[in-house]
């Protein structure tokens, strides 16, 4: 079977076409960045924590705290203490 330049350049651009929105990035989240820890406590009940974090406390610990790596980068300065890798746990 005997191909045009025409018909394989044809091919080309119809492949390209379907892959390029594949290849396009999808745009970021924005992040919230929250005043304090009762306005988090809104949308996170229990807090925000990074993966795997434990919370240190002598009592029951919190463990259903949200995880949310980006969240928690954005919300744990002066809102994780106890710096047991969760913002604003609620007992």
């Amino acid at each position: 079977m005997r191909c045009s330049r025409r018909t394989v350049a044809g091919m080309l651009g119809a492949a390209a076409m379907a892959v390029a929105p594949l290849a396009v990035a999808a745009p970021a989240q924005a992040v919230t960045v929250y005043s304090n820890c009762d306005e988090l406590n809104v949308d996170y009940p229990h807090g925000v924590g990074q993966p795997g974090a434990v919370d240190h406390t002598s009592g029951t610990p919190v463990t259903d705290f949200a995880i949310d790596q980006a969240v928690y980068d954005a919300n744990k300065s002066g809102r994780d203490r106890d710096k047991d890798g969760i913002a604003c746990e609620q007992h």
